[in-house]
């Protein structure tokens, strides 16, 4: 989901927005309020691989990696040119693109299989008002992507990360705001000419940081996009400011989210982080920012971090390495409202703090309308 408008400089916009989903309940206090948070650490920028010059590509949402470059989608983008699959070379610059042969509604992640097949998921919905969801699957050598819709069990989610299980299967992984980020898995094969059901899976705690980032707080508490490394023994979940970093041992997928503990990879100050992959040798942690919104000029550009793995079984890379910034990676520190004692006081101090930035809306909302 791309934050829209601008004004001074864009983040006040763009903390207007998250304001905005905070009042709605979107990002409630006890998400940003919670015990336990990881201490503050120094956070290190990710080093540049290389920047994407193609004004097609202003809203990225999501990035894999592959064995000559990339692949990227626009967060659902009005204009037709930009409704597209992205294939970039190792420099960042567009070497091909895939059309949709009907219109998508927010594509917001890829992943890509074992096999080359990229996978497309069209699972963003800002205002939660969708009846199905879908994923685009993209066979190599096809010329377009076919579109399996499926549908929710409970209730529309908003959605922006996609993995997938060790058998294939795509895992979508809510976007957050009621505490926890859910998992959902179709419960058959999918087909192109039926909705398939989805089912709930369980849910993720997502660790409380300080990391510094665009939305303060209310940033560190959502889920914005999602990977599995090549060999399948990591994935990673990201919101706008950190990395989650979990180990897959025995493949599943599900269960490393739900009841492992990750390692956080800082993002810091990324301008608006929805992006993440593993390189192709499984070393380094990829991510890509929307340019859209941002000073004039600015260009969305690839950064890489290290991964917080110490051994990687990946084939190897057919790209080049450069040498890599040190980036501090630090364990999580317990979970997000865990034990029932741990409940009450950060509902009390999210109901405070909201009455603060209420307060603080108000005096802004006055100070504007009385210079009129």
């Amino acid at each position: 989901m791309r934050v829209r408008g601008r004004l001074a400089g864009g983040r006040r916009a763009r903390a207007g927005a998250v304001l905005t989903a905070l009042l709605a309940g979107v990002l409630p206090p006890a998400v940003v309020l919670a015990p336990g948070a990881a201490t503050a650490g120094a956070a290190a920028a990710g080093t540049p691989v290389c920047q994407v010059r193609d004004d097609r590509l202003r809203e990225i949402s999501g990035m894999v990696a592959t064995d000559d470059g990339y692949v990227v989608i626009n967060d659902g983008a009005d204009d037709e040119a930009r409704r597209r699959i992205f294939y970039l070379d190792q420099r960042c610059a567009v070497a091909r693109t895939v059309s949709f042969p009907s219109r998508p509604r927010d594509t917001e992640d890829l992943a890509i299989g074992r096999d080359g097949t990229v996978w497309v998921a069209d699972i963003g919905d800002n205002d939660r008002t969708r009846t199905t969801v879908g994923v685009w699957r993209l066979a190599p050598g096809a010329k377009r992507p076919v579109l399996h819709r499926m549908a929710y069990p409970d209730r529309p989610h908003d959605a922006e990360a996609l993995l997938l299980d060790a058998s294939g299967r795509p895992l979508i992984v809510t976007k957050g705001g009621s505490g926890a980020v859910f998992l959902y898995a179709p419960t058959t094969a999918l087909r192109s000419d039926a909705t398939t059901p989805l089912t709930a899976l369980g849910q993720v705690t997502v660790p409380s940081t300080t990391t510094s980032n665009p939305f303060s707080f209310l940033g560190r508490g959502v889920i914005t996009g999602a990977a599995s490394a090549p060999d399948g023994r990591r994935v990673v979940l990201r919101s706008y400011a950190d990395a989650f970093e979990y180990d897959v041992p025995d493949g599943d997928v599900v269960r490393a989210l739900t009841t492992g503990t990750p390692r956080i990879t800082p993002l810091p100050d990324e301008p608006q982080g929805e992006s993440i992959t593993y390189s192709r040798d499984g070393r380094s942690l990829l991510t890509v920012s929307e340019s859209a919104g941002q000073a004039a000029g600015t260009r969305s550009t690839i950064l890489r971090y290290p991964a917080t793995a110490t051994t990687a079984t990946a084939a190897p890379s057919t790209q080049s390495d450069d040498p890599v910034a040190p980036t501090a990676v630090r364990p999580a520190a317990g979970e997000v409202g865990g034990g029932e004692g741990g409940r009450t006081w950060p509902l009390a101090l999210g109901a405070g703090a909201l009455l603060v930035l209420l307060g603080l809306a108000a005096a802004l909302w006055w100070r504007h309308t009385a210079r009129q």
